[in-house]
């Protein structure tokens, strides 16, 4: 388009000149010294454009000659670049594709030209991951952040990432640790630091970043609740497995009161205190709890202490039936509490409404146990059988026995070597 407005342009141009020099074309006269010439205005003219012409293209000629280097150095970067893209690309999908060796291979084969060194080199780390070489792995996220300074929170995720699927922990956590340094709020850090504490089990770690974890919605109020009651329950069974009970002591003190009711919490503090032989501080928690809210765990576990009055611990426990009448796991409990006072009549009457309302195995092996010793021995070994049946799997049937040469008959049928060694026998 753009050629031909030019072409009726310089037609037009033309006409119009040639009709004002139809009739007077003029003269041009150039005079130097003694020098003289003169010719018409239109010669001249068309001496003007084509000397300008001339002028011109040798000019070009010039230019391109004297910079044809330069633009030879950029037509090879500019084909290098294509070719460092096409590599690029490449790469990411073998890497895609799980052929790890020949994504590294393409990935690094450009990458000096590459537009984006920095995602080749990070590509490239992951194939070297795969192909469990943490060397070149290393290597590559050093390149990657010398090739993009800037980009050190990429790098550093990138590293962290692979180190904790290397499982290297300890390096993992090193790395997290100074990238929270240079950017304390983000939320993939934080994330992973998160994932190493709970690998770790650094509970008292854990509890610190809790608060950061939920500003930064890296976990919503219910993940954040779970997440602080398995850290206070890990907490308590660290002291445990030290075999210290004042520190055990010391990790409930320090667990917020809306905290210590929950289920999760209480019952592991009290399973570490009854390993101390410390019931009698147990009961008063658990009355205490279930005083607030029901809870079959607490009330299972309330049959399994032993408080300082068993009488009264049993009064207490009998209150409930007022609102649970007919639980099997209350039932159960004030079988075992009547048991602890010698009330046989009173547990065994307990212990068959516990299995009558669909009680645990635990509530037939007791009550067998209490008929044992009552002397009722057919009763004992049918609750025992009863309670077995609840937790072991039914036996396959057998079949039907047939008489010995059906069953060697059989047997050669399906195995013709048997067979040829009956008849050489």
């Amino acid at each position: 388009m753009r050629v031909l407005i030019t072409s009726i342009v310089v037609f037009f141009l033309a006409t119009v000149t040639a009709l004002l020099i139809q009739n007077d074309p003029g003269y041009v006269v150039l005079g130097r010294g003694p020098w003289r010439a003169e010719t018409t205005l239109t010669f001249f003219i068309i001496l003007t454009l084509f000397g300008f012409a001339v002028l011109y293209v040798v000019t070009r000629f010039i230019i391109k000659t004297l910079t044809l280097p330069r633009r030879m150095q950029a037509w090879r970067r500019e084909r290098l670049a294509h070719k460092g893209r096409l590599a690029l690309t490449r790469g990411l999908t073998l890497l895609e594709e799980g052929k790890w060796e020949a994504a590294e291979k393409s990935l690094l084969k450009y990458i000096a030209h590459s537009e984006a060194p920095l995602l080749g080199y990070l590509a490239a780390a992951r194939a070297a991951q795969r192909q469990g070489a943490p060397e070149r792995r290393d290597n590559y996220l050093r390149l990657a952040l010398e090739s993009a300074p800037d980009a050190d929170i990429a790098v550093g995720l990138t590293q962290a990432e692979l180190q904790l699927s290397h499982h290297q922990i300890e390096q993992a956590l090193a790395t997290l640790r100074h990238l929270r340094q240079i950017s304390p709020q983000h939320s993939h850090v934080l994330k992973l630091l998160m994932r190493v504490y709970l690998e770790v089990q650094d509970w008292a770690q854990l509890l610190e970043l809790l608060p950061l974890l939920h500003k930064a919605k890296v976990v919503n109020d219910t993940e954040a609740h779970e997440l602080e009651t398995k850290a206070y329950v890990g907490q308590i069974h660290a002291a445990a497995r030290a075999q210290d009970s004042q520190a055990l002591h010391e990790v409930w003190a320090n667990i917020p009161r809306r905290l210590q009711a929950q289920d999760k919490i209480l019952l592991a503090y009290i399973q570490q205190l009854r390993l101390y032989g410390e019931d009698k501080e147990s009961e008063p928690l658990l009355r205490e709890a279930l005083r607030k809210q029901w809870s079959e765990p607490l009330v299972h576990l309330y049959g399994q202490v032993e408080g300082a009055d068993p009488t009264k611990q049993l009064a207490h426990a009998e209150g409930w039936l007022k609102t649970h009448p007919k639980n099997p796991v209350l039932l159960l409990t004030l079988g075992r509490l009547s048991l602890r006072n010698r009330l046989w009549g009173k547990a065994r009457g307990y212990l068959e409404s516990s299995v009558g309302a669909g009680g645990r195995p635990e509530a037939y092996k007791d009550l067998a146990g209490l008929l044992e010793q009552m002397d009722e021995k057919d009763a004992a070994m049918e609750y025992y059988r009863k309670g077995l049946q609840l937790i072991v799997e039914p036996a396959v049937p057998l079949p039907a026995r047939s008489n010995r040469n059906n069953e060697k008959l059989a047997a050669v049928e399906n195995f013709p070597l048997l067979h040829e060694f009956d008849r050489r026998a």
